[in-house]
């Protein structure tokens, strides 16, 4: 769901991701297209799911080592989607990426923060992510005419590549009055061996420090839209070259720190990657019983499933519980109740924002 400037330019990080592969680049839709041509009416209503009890790759065709891509990218393809997140059995597969074997100490020795009281609010049904936040007008016309039941809005971040115009504490409390499950997406601070013009990278060094003041910035402005404690915010890391294993080690140290920060502001913390590299290496570090991982996993793997099951190119243990969301699709335009928007495909079963 890459949203960053790339896929402002040329299609999340989405807005994602001035620093992001072009859509030309990451879209390869698998022999699922064409379960996915049905119109809309053919799909069943998504439906937001009671609060999870517990908290919250491989035909892969994510950018290659180094490169990103954004959910927001420009159209490339008109279609309506018509698949539903439908359950199939669980598949598992051995991340590819190394992440966490020699941890900066200042992320070993941190002090895990607590998790939110109460379990996260979640949603179950399809979603959509682009680039900017959609005209209130748009957002009216879609719900209940289109498959979606929720939408991803980049709410910060330094390499947040799309102006939001629209995206205030207004509009976000207006979409939320009409139905509407919002995802917050943050663009955090990218790999520092991943290529791109990124504004804000991490390295080893600045990894904790930059962790924590980003989620701290992603807490405040959650917050001012009107995202209360109780949300889950999404960390946005775009692919990076897995075989470097300080570069993986730092985007580990980084994530880690940012969930604490936003543990610690009663928040719950979810990331977005892809199953290539960025979302592997945190499978990896799950699989591995590491401290202070996201409670939610939205991988992106281009293969067309709509679904978080049969797709999962993890081990099936993993992020189970309403915990995962799968980004299946990109570029796509699509025009309901006669307003037309290029959106990116998820299928969703996991928190989201909690509002008002």
């Amino acid at each position: 769901m890459s949203h960053r400037r790339a896929r402002a330019s040329s299609r999340r990080p989405r807005g994602r991701r001035a620093v992001l592969l072009s859509a030309a680049t990451v879209l390869v839709i698998g022999s699922g297209v064409a379960a996915l041509a049905a119109t809309a009416k053919d799909h069943p209503a998504p439906r937001a799911a009671e609060p999870a009890a517990s908290a919250p790759t491989d035909p892969d065709t994510a950018p290659g080592p180094g490169d990103s891509a954004s959910p927001s990218a420009p159209p490339s393809t008109s279609a309506s989607p018509s698949a539903s997140a439908s359950a199939k059995p669980s598949g598992s597969a051995s991340p590819s990426a190394s992440a966490g074997a020699t941890t900066p100490a200042a992320a070993r020795n941190a002090a895990p923060a607590a998790k939110p009281g109460t379990a996260p609010a979640t949603f179950t049904g399809l979603a959509f992510d682009t680039c900017t936040a959609p005209p209130l007008a748009t957002m009216n016309a879609w719900y209940g005419t289109s498959p979606y039941g929720a939408a991803a809005v980049y709410i910060g971040g330094r390499n947040r590549g799309c102006a939001q115009p629209q995206l205030t504490a207004g509009w976000v409390g207006s979409v939320t009055n009409t139905g509407w499950k919002l995802v917050p997406l943050y663009v955090g601070a990218q790999p520092p061996c991943q290529t791109g013009n990124s504004p804000e990278k991490l390295t080893a060094d600045t990894a904790t420090t930059l962790g924590t003041s980003d989620g701290n910035d992603a807490v405040a402005k959650a917050a001012a839209l009107g995202m209360r404690a109780g949300s889950t915010l999404y960390l946005d890391v775009e692919a990076y070259n897995t075989a470097d294993t300080g570069c993986a080690d730092a985007v580990l140290a980084y994530t880690q720190s940012w969930n604490r920060a936003v543990h610690n502001a009663g928040y719950w913390a979810g990331f977005y990657g892809f199953a290539s590299s960025s979302a592997a290496g945190i499978a990896q570090a799950a699989g591995a019983g590491a401290a202070d991982l996201p409670d939610a996993l939205w991988y992106a793997r281009y293969d067309g499933a709509a679904d978080t099951t049969g797709s999962f190119p993890f081990a099936g243990g993993l992020y189970t519980g309403h915990r995962r969301a799968h980004q299946y699709q990109v570029n796509q335009k699509e025009t309901y109740g006669g307003a037309a928007l290029t959106v990116d495909r998820n299928a969703w079963d996991a928190p989201v924002a909690v509002v008002g």
